[in-house]
């Protein structure tokens, strides 16, 4: 029962963070409360670039936010697999604005509540390998 509870836990985790990721591409801004209501909480808590906000008002906010890029409307995009011990999972995302344009990478951590995702930690960019200068202690 064990890796099929693991499995099933996972696809489950899978479904949500896709759902989450369709709402950055909706076919229209109307669509994106619909999608995130489908992925999240009510009461979500989301860690972004801007800091903590609860809610799904406040991520439909960033959302949108990042539907109205300077550079167009990008496409965000799963990049990994979702890797799930217990109720956190984590992926890596792109997102890329059109034409090829500018690209932002980023790995999203998530808790999982009653199968739909109660938080959102958004970490942006690569993570520097440990041997690079920034990554050094001064």
């Amino acid at each position: 029962m064990g890796w099929y509870y693991w499995y099933m836990h996972e696809e489950t985790a899978q479904s949500a963070i896709d759902t989450f990721i369709s709402a950055f591409n909706a076919s229209d801004d109307a669509y994106v409360t619909g999608l995130l209501s489908q992925a999240l909480t009510s009461d979500v808590l989301f860690w972004g670039p801007l800091g903590r906000s609860e809610g799904i008002e406040a991520v439909e906010r960033f959302v949108l936010d990042i539907r109205r890029h300077p550079a167009g409307a990008g496409t965000m995009e799963r990049r990994s697999a979702v890797d799930m011990p217990d109720e956190w999972a984590r992926y890596e995302w792109v997102f890329t604005t059109p034409d090829g344009g500018p690209r932002l990478t980023g790995t999203d951590v998530v808790h999982l509540r009653r199968s739909l995702i109660d938080q959102v930690i958004v970490f942006a960019g690569e993570i520097k390998p440990a041997d690079s200068p920034a990554a050094r202690p001064n």
